[in-house]
């Protein structure tokens, strides 16, 4: 028995679709969202930095030929997220895809860390994530369509010393995507997350040269280096896709060997 594509479907095509992304005028975020635009989606960039996030909309504008706007806003703030789904859909009408991509990670021995400091990582990592799907959903159950695709971490998978912050809020990331992923399905809204390992991203400047770095992070991935920014594109194009209308409640790691190991 041969299987043949079905006519006229491109399984990775997003022409006319939209996606907002947070956290996405640079690293992890931009890169996803030029991804996503190569594939012909609209994109609308959210973050806190307005002229940051309206050169960045500008550039995958003209690079690609979609559409692109910027939005700023907190993602701790529900009226701002709710907001940024309703400026979407001024200016695409529609929300097709959402990237919860915005985060931050302080590191620190818990000895070290204060409580303010813990809940700041919780309140972005994991109220954010929260906020900004329970925005775009009522819109997506009335399309009766959509993507949601959280960014988790392999750190949401394994353990690392000193990270009990960021860990517990990728964790959270990881069952809140089980979680939704299961509620979302009766409205053919698919809910998965990607977990990317090491990528030299601003957020990991810091710690590139040390010895945790070399040994702990780097040291323990099959590939032995940081990842591109351009190696996230691939899952969060397929994620947005047609191609992953089976997947639900999903872990992709992106993380060149480490969890493997």
């Amino acid at each position: 028995m041969s299987i043949q594509p079905l006519p006229g479907i491109k399984l990775f095509d997003l022409t006319g679709k939209s996606a907002i992304i947070t956290g996405g005028s640079k690293g992890l975020g931009l890169a996803m969202a030029a991804g996503l635009a190569s594939a012909g989606a609209n994109i609308m960039l959210v973050n806190r930095n307005e002229a940051e996030g309206k050169a960045a909309a500008q550039e995958i504008a003209s690079t690609y030929g979609v559409k692109a706007e910027a939005f700023s806003a907190d993602v701790t703030n529900q009226a701002h997220m709710e907001a940024m789904a309703q400026a979407t859909m001024d200016a695409f009408g529609r929300i097709d895809i959402l990237i919860n991509n915005a985060g931050i990670n302080i590191r620190g021995a818990i000895d070290e860390l204060t409580l303010e400091q813990f809940n700041q990582v919780m309140n972005i990592n994991v109220n954010g994530v929260w906020l900004a799907s329970k925005a775009v959903i009522p819109y997506m159950k009335k399309a009766n369509n959509g993507r949601i695709i959280n960014i988790a971490s392999t750190l949401g998978i394994v353990g690392l010393a000193n990270r009990t912050p960021y860990t517990s809020s990728k964790g959270a990331v990881v069952q809140m995507t089980r979680a939704l992923g299961l509620e979302m399905a009766p409205f053919n809204i698919n809910v998965n997350a990607i977990c990317p390992g090491p990528f030299l991203t601003e957020m990991n400047i810091p710690i590139a040269g040390t010895e945790e770095a070399k040994n702990f992070i780097v040291g323990a991935t099959a590939l032995a280096r940081w990842g591109e920014l351009k190696e996230i594109q691939g899952a969060a194009i397929f994620l947005a896709s047609d191609a992953a209308t089976y997947m639900v409640g999903s872990m992709v790691t992106v993380d060149g060997g480490w969890t493997a190991k």
